[in-house]
């Protein structure tokens, strides 16, 4: 059994960081590390791991039903078309993480999904990004085994730039690539494991 392991309310054992908020708790049992597909799906994880650059996930956690609602539900075909207009809205609005670069990089993202489908079909996000996805590795035993990046990690940033998408450096993929599930960096002995 991993030794950063803490017991949870239920008495199971879970990664320490999934028990520091009730929010944490949630996320960590029911989503983080559990396999995302779609490419809306992926686009609004992408894009939360952008605004969370720098930040808690905590915040972004407690605002994602905000940036759900500003970023249309992440439809990108909507967000694509958002112009200087949704752009200022979205930086005067409290429900999200108001930060220039990071709207930008939202619409700019939008764009370049749309991009990708029409030269690859829909799910060409999906297809892309799944395509990064690791051979399975053994369960890291203290967070010390947790890594940032990875090879493929920044193999997936630069075919994401190559793409179009900004604000995807290797740090950020591998976040993706975590709560996306396809890397489960959940401790041994987890009980999401």
């Amino acid at each position: 059994m991993a030794a950063d392991l803490v017991d949870g309310p239920d008495g199971r054992p879970r990664c320490p960081w999934g028990l520091s908020a009730p929010e944490y708790v949630a996320y960590h049992d029911d989503e983080w590390g559990r396999p995302v597909h779609g490419d809306v799906a992926l686009f609004e994880r992408l894009t939360l791991e952008a605004f969370q650059s720098g930040l808690s996930w905590l915040t972004i956690l407690r605002k994602r039903d905000g940036f759900r609602k500003a970023f249309a539900g992440f439809d990108p075909t909507a967000v694509a078309a958002f112009g200087p207009g949704d752009e200022a809205r979205l930086l005067q609005d409290t429900g999200i993480v108001r930060n220039r670069a990071k709207v930008a990089a939202a619409i700019a993202n939008a764009r370049a999904l749309i991009a990708l489908q029409d030269a690859g079909g829909d799910g060409a996000l999906d297809r892309l990004i799944w395509s990064f996805a690791p051979a399975s590795r053994p369960a890291p035993s203290s967070l010390a085994d947790v890594p940032a990046t990875t090879p493929e990690s920044v193999a997936l940033a630069k075919a994401l730039k190559k793409s179009g998408f900004v604000f995807v450096g290797p740090t950020t993929a591998y976040a993706a690539m975590q709560a996306c599930g396809l890397v489960n960096d959940h401790l041994a002995g987890c009980v999401a494991r």
